[in-house]
């Protein structure tokens, strides 16, 4: 059969009627997604971040975003990013310099999560840096994405941490 490519799926298609609304955590999936383009496009490109997040709300559709904590995080990383990069460094073989910058991006969030938002657990925050690394990352940067928030959510999330132990 010959497949027309117009019944690929493109995501900025509208969302068909009857598709539902979806939940606060797939909201706040999808504003982390975000999020990382937009830290990856701060870190690389030098932007300023309202610059960033005016374009982002220009190009993206957020109709199913938590907007408000896209821009959280988009404001939050780098106003915390000494602090962020601090707390990272013992968890990594590597400088942050050499760190690739989707799998940095996508640190920094995460760690900022683990810092910032105690009312999203441990396991989640881990959890959502590996599937932004699977989705953005390199092949295997989930692995390493996982590796250094197992190590980091210890020393920020303690109390936590040796109650979920139990």
């Amino acid at each position: 059969m010959i497949s027309d490519e117009s019944d690929r799926f493109n995501p900025r298609d509208p969302k068909p009627a009857d598709a539902g609304k979806p939940s606060k955590s797939a909201k706040r999936r999808e504003a982390r997604k975000l999020a990382t383009q937009a830290l990856y496009q701060w870190h690389m490109a030098r932007q300023s971040v309202n610059e960033i997040e005016a374009q982002f709300r220009v190009d993206n559709d957020f109709t199913d975003v938590d907007g408000a904590y896209f821009r959280e995080i988009l404001h939050g990383v780098p106003t915390k990013k000494d602090e962020i990069d601090a707390a990272l460094k013992p968890c990594l073989a590597l400088e942050l310099e050499e760190l690739d910058p989707v799998e940095l991006a996508v640190l920094r969030l995460s760690t900022w999560e683990l810092m910032m938002r105690a009312d999203v657990p441990y396991r989640v925050v881990i959890n959502e840096g590996v599937e932004l690394a699977k989705v953005f990352g390199a092949t295997d940067g989930h692995k390493f994405v996982n590796g250094v928030l197992d190590k980091l959510a210890p020393s920020l999330r303690e109390a936590e941490v040796k109650a979920n132990k139990r």
